[in-house]
């Protein structure tokens, strides 16, 4: 059961839309599962979105074979990135729900080359709980994650 529920129907989100070839894309890569397009909001040269072709609004929504096919194709993007603009840096990043900065929600991730003051910054205020804290959450996590 997801967390977070998308109210935009599967037919109107933006990304179905251009998966379904209804809206244009500068498509890099696909297969099967995944669809690797130009993000239009190009940060850096060669910013590639990856997303699930079936509609899914987060992580939690994937199957673990969409889960294992968007990181295939994030890493066969990432190479091509590497080949072709070779950024010193690839950043991937992956949003989920509005409080995790979450804009389009169809399951995505940002295949992102960096360069040195790109102006891309990621800053979150840094908490120590302590060793006796964090293993309480680590034994918690460990006892809520469902065998394999």
């Amino acid at each position: 059961m997801p967390m977070f529920v998308d109210a935009t129907p599967a037919g109107q989100c933006l990304f179905c839309r251009l998966v379904a070839g209804e809206i244009p894309s500068a498509r890099v890569y696909e297969d099967d599962l995944t669809l690797a397009f130009m993000d239009i909001g190009q940060v850096n040269p060669g910013h590639v979105l990856v997303a699930t072709k079936r509609h899914a609004t987060m992580l939690l929504d994937l199957t673990p074979q969409e889960a294992a096919a968007v990181m295939q194709t994030a890493q066969r993007v990432a190479k091509a990135i590497e080949a072709t603009f070779q950024p010193p840096g690839i950043t991937l990043l992956q949003a989920n729900g509005r409080e995790g900065d979450q804009t389009v929600f169809h399951f995505h991730i940002h295949v992102l080359p960096r360069h040195a003051q790109d102006g891309v910054t990621f800053t979150w205020p840094r908490k120590e709980p302590g060793t006796a804290t964090l293993q309480g959450y680590a034994e918690r996590l460990a006892a809520a994650i469902a065998p394999a």
